[in-house]
């Protein structure tokens, strides 16, 4: 009987070429074990890019997040060994970020629906506004209310931190907008009057731009947009030009500020004079929502997950000016629209006034668009009861994320970007994993439809609020 001779198994070799997310090659093509998995290539990406501190990353191919070893990934595709393999290297927050699991405070004291929440940048005070016409802060160590803040004549629709932390602004369903110290709940002189109508929304000029934090801009059902000073307590400049209600509006860590409208355009606005410099057009219908990719680092300043304090506004802008340039790296700002007209579109406003792609998928309308802190993703909320995840540089559609029974309102990220927070006409809360984009938490506990969600740019904590009047706190 013939013994068959029995040859160690060779490995075989793929080729690969390491990108980064912008599609930059990583040095040249070169082969790879077909047995390698994510840790090699982790170690591999970490030499190439001299990393003295080994970061972790996420390996992608064909938008599809390599989890496995090569060779299983090649065999489950049916991919050929004979041409170059892509392999997109995304770097991931050195942190993580716990789920949140639990209600850890029902704090009642507003006297009507909880309409907005918003943590300061550095994640310590927390303030909301209600139909009561007052601005609550709350304190987080005690989970008690700090201060009521009266002086609104109307509901109050937003409020809005400086990146800096030291002042906060309200904006009302009179038009009204007031600014309060946080330390003290006390107003900052006379409510800023120049809107006719309500306040839809309100965004901080970045503070790597200009530090200490003096202006913001405001958009208005009365179809402007104003930017105003805190330290001159008045407008200094309106952005007059769209002919329906402005619905949203962002200041652009680039300088330049975004405002969506009932009109179906967004406009950009140039914050020297207030010149219009670009009209982006495509939409059916209302614009609700805008999101910028660099959100995040404009939100948070210079403050990070370490809790770090700072001795100047000098210092913070520094900070806050490397933390932007390194979220930013060498692509443009990216700008998505959320709509009416159930689509999204995905922008390069800096670059052309056409959109990169258009985003299609959802059955109703787009009420809230999120880029997550790394600017990977985008998530969209709709009244068709879903949360879509897209991909945040090109804008392709990624996942459904199903298991609201009502309309999404509002979504959240965590610091880290692995994890999703929305909150819906449904009651409750839901976290979503972003890896496995499956549901992670289920969190109900409010008595009626929830409004406003926010997850701490701290990662440790989430706040939640809505028609039952009650401020939830939820913990991991």
């Amino acid at each position: 009987m013939e013994v068959e001779a029995v040859t160690p198994e060779t490995v075989n070799n793929v080729m690969c070429l390491f990108t980064d997310p912008e599609g930059n090659p990583l040095g040249a093509p070169m082969y790879l074990p077909q047995n390698a998995a994510p840790q090699q290539l982790q170690l591999i990406v970490n030499k190439l890019l001299n990393n003295e501190e080994k970061l972790p990353y996420a390996f992608y191919i064909s938008e599809e997040e390599l989890l496995v070893p090569l060779e299983t990934y090649l065999q489950k595709n049916k991919v050929s060994v004979e041409k170059v393999l892509s392999i997109v290297y995304q770097p991931q927050a050195i942190f993580r970020i716990r789920p949140v699991n639990r209600c850890s405070a029902t704090i009642s004291g507003h006297a009507e629906a909880v309409l907005t929440v918003s943590f300061s940048p550095d994640g310590r005070q927390l303030a909301s506004g209600s139909g009561d016409t007052t601005v609550r802060l709350w304190d987080l160590n005690t989970q008690t209310p700090l201060y009521t803040c009266t002086g609104h004549r109307s509901w109050v629709l937003c409020v809005e931190w400086s990146p800096d932390g030291k002042y906060l602004v309200s904006g009302s369903k009179a038009g009204e907008i007031l600014c309060w110290d946080p330390q003290t709940g006390k107003p900052l002189g006379n409510a800023l009057t120049g809107h006719k109508k309500w306040i839809t929304g309100i965004s901080w000029e970045p503070l790597h731009l200009n530090a200490p934090c003096r202006r913001f801009v405001s958009a208005s059902k009365d179809g402007d947009a104003r930017i105003w000073d805190v330290s001159l307590r008045k407008c200094v400049i309106c952005l007059s030009g769209h002919t329906l209600s402005v619905t949203c509006v962002k200041w652009g860590g680039d300088g330049l500020i975004y405002t969506g409208s009932e009109d179906c355009t967004i406009k950009v606005w140039e914050t020297s004079q207030g010149k219009l410099i670009r009209e982006l057009k495509g939409h059916g219908h209302w614009v609700n929502s805008l999101a910028l990719s660099t959100e995040y680092v404009l939100r948070t300043g210079a403050f990070d997950h370490t809790g770090k304090q700072y001795s100047s506004p000098e210092e913070m802008k520094q900070v806050a000016l490397e933390r932007y340039n390194k979220m930013r790296g060498n692509a443009p700002e990216r700008l998505v629209s959320g709509s009416d007209d159930f689509t999204m579109f995905l922008w390069e406003p800096f670059v052309s006034k056409h959109p990169k792609t258009r985003m299609t998928g959802h059955q109703q309308l787009v009420n809230h668009v999120c880029f997550s802190p790394d600017g990977q993703w985008v998530a969209s909320a709709s009244f068709d009861k879903s949360v879509k995840l897209w991909n945040g540089a090109t804008g392709k559609f990624v996942a459904a994320l199903r298991g609201h029974v009502g309309h999404v309102y509002r979504i959240s990220w965590s610091a880290d970007s692995r994890l999703l927070l929305s909150g819906s006409k449904d009651s409750t809360l839901k976290v979503w994993d972003i890896r496995t984009r499956k549901l992670k938490e289920d969190l109900p506990g409010h008595a009626d439809e929830v409004f406003a969600v926010d997850w701490s740019p701290d990662g440790e904590k989430v706040a939640s609020g809505g028609k039952d009047k009650v401020l939830k706190l939820w913990m991991g």
